[in-house]
């Protein structure tokens, strides 16, 4: 018996041996499957440097230079986002400081990119959220006078406009010291003006100070606005430093509209007027373009025949070759003023060859309701063919300073 128990034991021992060998046969067979299915990534996902990444940006499309990422990267953006995003990104829509944004796919990861370079989404540019300098305070051409910044707003309900007067800069008077003050007025009434506080001591005067005119809609836009800053001497005496003229017939003034504006000071003409009155314009020759620009900036001392609202006043700019009319434009015109103001603009195609031969005519006109339109005067700039003194200077410094707006006074005649 002992030797039967014996022979059990040896037998129940072996299928308990041959069991374990087979459990674990089983579970290295299976670790084994499982490390040929499984594929482990190499290395991390690294950034790299937005040079090492898009290159040539000044081609039409950003090519993408190969990295160092050996698979494949998993999505890092939902599908349809990622669709959305390419499809904004064919269209080059401008962000709001006027670089080109979009979203590009890469190996089914997402990078952001535009002019400067690219970055993993997630990251910050920086350079987007740079707001522009504002250099009205610190750029100032050579020559200036001063400058002047003020606001204006129109009241719809009550017809009133209202001007706010800020700050004036660098201003340049007579002496070493400064005590400036404004008078504004709204042209064409240069009967009234309101004055502001005079600032003891001071070249760059703060004001803060507002001010109301009544008028009504219909008329709001054949105003303008203008300013004349002073300087007050120890004597009380006042020594005019410069003035700003600004027309409202081009801004949108509404009740929740308040435009802040800066203007150069400009000197005033203090020569009295010529017997038929003056014209101020710009001249501007682009030889790239075929160019000619003028520029009707304002009359004064014009000797009207009727000085009421019925009576308009406007220029027209006639453009010649070889005494031949060519082409006109005409001005809006301004209402019962001896000194209208309009500062309006004109091209006309002329290319350089026909400069010798070409000239401008300026004609100053009155239209006067149920009347025949009178000639109030007009002057004539060109070449030596055409014309003498300061209106040949014009021409001549116009065609010296390509693409430089050259402004001048001529005085106005009635021989044509």
């Amino acid at each position: 018996t002992e030797q039967a128990v014996a022979v059990a034991g040896g037998i129940i021992g072996g299928i308990l041996l041959f069991v374990l060998i087979g459990i674990t046969a089983y579970l290295l067979w299976k670790k084994f499957c499982c490390l040929l299915s499984y594929e482990k990534l190499t290395s991390p996902v690294t950034t790299t440097n937005a040079n090492a990444i898009f290159q040539d940006q000044s081609t039409s499309e950003i090519q993408v230079k190969s990295t160092s990422v050996t698979q494949e990267v998993p999505d890092c953006c939902p599908q349809k986002q990622q669709s959305d995003q390419l499809q904004s990104a064919t269209t080059n829509t401008p962000n709001h400081q006027g670089t080109v944004m979009g979203i590009r796919e890469r190996k089914g990861a997402c990078f952001l990119f535009h002019e400067a370079g690219a970055y993993v989404v997630g990251t910050i540019n920086p350079e987007l959220y740079k707001f522009p300098e504002d250099k009205s305070e610190t750029d100032f051409p050579e020559g200036n006078i001063g400058r002047l910044w003020f606001a204006i707003e129109y009241e719809q309900e009550s017809e009133r406009l209202l001007v706010s007067l800020i700050k004036a800069r660098k201003l340049q008077p007579p002496a070493d010291s400064c005590s400036p003050f404004v008078k504004i007025y709204l042209l064409p009434d240069e009967r009234s003006y309101l004055q502001s506080k005079t600032k003891r001591k001071t070249l760059n005067p703060q004001f803060d100070e507002s001010f109301v005119f009544q008028v009504s809609s219909k008329m709001l836009l054949q105003r303008t606005l203008k300013f004349l800053v002073y300087h007050v001497d120890k004597q009380k005496k006042h020594h005019l430093l410069g003035q700003v003229i600004f027309p409202l017939k081009n801004e949108t003034l509404t009740d929740d509209n308040k435009l802040v504006i800066w203007r150069d000071l400009e000197k005033e003409n203090l020569e009295p007027p010529s017997d038929y009155g003056d014209i101020q314009f710009s001249l501007s020759y682009n030889e790239y373009l075929s160019r000619l620009t003028v520029v009707v900036l304002r009359a004064r001392g014009l000797k009207l025949r009727e000085e009421s609202h019925a009576a308009s006043v406007y220029v027209k700019v006639s453009l010649m070759n070889h005494n031949k009319f060519i082409k006109s434009k005409k001005t809006a015109a301004v209402l019962g003023s001896p000194n209208p103001v309009y500062n309006e603009t004109f091209s006309f195609k002329a290319y350089q060859t026909e400069l010798d031969t070409a000239s401008l005519s300026l004609s100053v006109l009155q239209s006067i309701t149920g009347e025949k339109t009178h000639l109030v005067g007009h002057v004539v700039v060109g070449p030596f063919m055409y014309t003498r003194g300061k209106e040949l200077e014009h021409w001549n410094e116009m065609i010296s300073k390509p693409k430089e707006l050259v402004k001048r006074w001529h005085a106005l005649c009635l021989s044509m």
